[in-house]
């Protein structure tokens, strides 16, 4: 019997092991990632561990992104944690405010991330960098350091649920409405510690941008990772990416080699799911859930007062371009705020000289520096009570973006533009 990713990969990461998916397993990682929020309390109980140092300073990645810049004492403070300790153990991957960006945009763009590699974050969205083939999940603080100690985790291997995509998608159908859609479909427990693959025609002619965003949104249907095998498109990506010194690395054995972490033929996959995207459209996931998506032609008039186009899901170059696309020429409604997160500096910069923050600004929208922010109630748009936001952030749960009677709308970044010009949700055709 064949293997899926997940097996192949966890296969090479214990030590050649003949593994399979429900085995408990002490597997070796190769990036263990830490954040602003979460990493502070890995490095307390790191600390008492009673470990010299990290297991590799080159294999550990800070990136204060939640709650900065700093709003407050507290979030200056944890800032600082990850600061010092970075100095302290000579961390060579730690990314200070105006060299960073939201961590899951910035490690791929930095080329940290490879197909077949294991990787282990202390934030739930990690399964972003399933998009590049591999194996990516999130732990918490205490894991994490216990990772930063041994260059170890233990796992459950999981069972794959695998997603086949057919048809065609329709105008302003992206990524974002595809993911929505499927955990409509199955529920935010439907895919609970599964891994979930994406495969099927349409999948093959996505950009990364919207690879990353299904990856992404894996963890909001229970998945334990969201897997796409890496292709020409992966291997263009990971080029573009790599810089000089690793281009040489994307010989074709190399390539081969990574193309081989695709699933076996005769893989056992605990389910497959096949969906025709041909009738899809653009899709809105309503409070409090993202399960709770339905296209949105079928929504009654909501109306809302902030519209957020950013976050690791949707604040990558292909994302903003859509947005200025609709805002072109307009101006936000004047009873909506509309603020725009870039996920990076680099996204930041390709955006400037794009003209696209040129658009932003003169429609009457806010740009921001790179950062978490809103999304999860963190600063910079926060809501109060009564108001409703559409974001194409990942979650949408009660008090996500603030007030715990406050609202929060899913979607992609054409209906939140075209919404942000209309003062309330509607589908980007209707704004003419």
């Amino acid at each position: 019997m064949g293997y899926t990713i997940s097996e192949k990969i966890f296969r090479e990461h214990c030590a050649g092991k003949n593994v399979r998916a429900g085995d408990f397993v002490w597997a070796r990682i190769d990036l263990a990632l830490g954040n602003d929020v979460t990493a502070p309390i890995a490095i307390e109980q790191f600390r008492k561990i009673g470990v010299k140092h990290v297991f590799d300073k080159n294999k550990v990645v800070l990136v204060p992104d939640h709650f900065t810049p700093a709003k407050d004492i507290k979030s200056a403070t944890q800032a600082k944690i990850l600061r010092d300790f970075a100095k302290s153990e000579k961390i060579k991957h730690y990314y200070e405010i105006g060299r960073m960006g939201i961590e899951h945009a910035l490690l791929p763009e930095l080329g940290l991330v490879e197909p077949g590699q294991l990787i282990i974050g202390a934030d739930s969205h990690t399964c972003t960098y399933g998009a590049l083939g591999a194996f990516a999940t999130g732990v918490g603080s205490t894991d994490l350091a216990a990772g930063w100690a041994t260059g170890f985790c233990w796992f459950k291997i999981p069972q794959t649920f695998k997603f086949i995509y057919k048809g065609r998608l329709k105008e302003w159908v992206s990524g974002k409405d595809l993911i929505l859609f499927t955990i409509g479909k199955i529920g935010v427990d439907g895919a609970l510690y599964r891994a979930m693959e994406f495969t099927g025609p349409v999948i093959k002619k996505l950009g990364m941008d919207e690879r990353f965003t299904m990856s992404n949104m894996a963890i909001e249907a229970g998945g334990k990772a969201g897997l796409i095998y890496p292709d020409e498109i992966a291997f263009e990506y990971i080029e573009k990416h790599s810089g000089k010194n690793k281009v040489k690395k994307l010989a074709k054995q190399v390539k081969a080699k990574w193309a081989s972490y695709k699933s076996d033929p005769d893989a056992a996959f605990e389910k497959v799911i096949e969906i025709d995207v041909s009738d899809i459209e653009p899709q809105v996931a309503l409070p409090h859930l993202p399960s709770n998506a339905y296209p949105v032609s079928k929504l009654p008039n909501i109306k809302i007062e902030q519209v957020v186009i950013g976050s690791c899901t949707n604040g990558r170059i292909s994302d903003l371009r859509v947005a200025a696309k609709i805002l072109k020429g307009r101006k936000v409604h004047p009873d909506v705020r509309c603020i725009i997160f870039p996920a990076t500096q680099k996204i930041y910069l390709e955006a400037m000289r794009e003209g696209l923050l040129e658009i932003f600004v003169t429609a009457n929208a806010a740009v921001s520096t790179p950062t978490c922010g809103p999304c999860l109630g963190g600063h910079m748009g926060i809501l109060a009570k009564g108001e409703r936001a559409l974001a194409t952030t990942n979650r949408n749960f009660v008090g996500r973006m603030g007030h715990p009677e406050s609202e929060v709308y899913l979607s992609g970044p054409a209906v939140a533009a075209a919404s942000a010009v209309a003062g309330k949700i509607v589908h980007p055709q209707k704004i003419g």
